[in-house]
């Protein structure tokens, strides 16, 4: 007799997206929306915190659903996602863009962001300090009087 088909077992098989996907890991869910290369690099980012959902810290496990919001750090960059829809399967980036929608917040920090890197450095910004003091003159004219060099020594036997 042949089994009726309940199609319960095509979302897990099949990767369906959108409603049809009950169940989605967050690591399985960064995979397949293209934002890391491998599911075991989207694991690792999880696990060091450099992504949250709804504001809380996750764990690779943790099931998404749509409407949830997403923060995640890459570098220098921080975006904020909005899931719009769940897949299980990594596909085409057309199909993996249709996955999630960045906040324009976060769409104007990156243009900020990419702005500032074209422009280059900002020299103020590379200072670990600032210009020396009073007291750190003296101590670099006291360094600079006392510490011998090799020309100081080669004076006696060359005249």
């Amino acid at each position: 007799m042949p089994r009726e088909h309940t199609g319960a077992d095509d979302n897990r098989e099949n990767g369906a997206t959108g409603a049809n996907a009950a169940r989605v890991r967050l690591d399985k869910w960064l995979w397949a929306a293209r934002l890391y290369k491998t599911r075991a690099l989207a694991t690792d980012e999880v696990v060091r915190g450099r992504i949250s959902v709804n504001g809380l810290a996750a764990k690779p496990s943790r099931e998404l659903h749509p409407g949830d919001r997403l923060t995640v750090r890459q570098g220098p960059l921080t975006r904020t996602l909005l899931i719009r829809a769940l897949s299980n399967v990594r596909g085409p980036a057309v199909v993996a863009q249709a996955l999630y929608e960045e906040t324009a917040d976060s769409l104007a920090l990156r243009e900020q962001q990419a702005l500032q890197r074209r422009q280059g450095v900002e020299p103020a910004a590379t200072l670990e300090q600032g210009r020396p003091s009073k007291h750190d003159r003296r101590q670099l004219a006291d360094w600079q009087r006392w510490s011998a060099s090799v020309d100081d020594l080669d004076t006696g036997s060359s005249h």
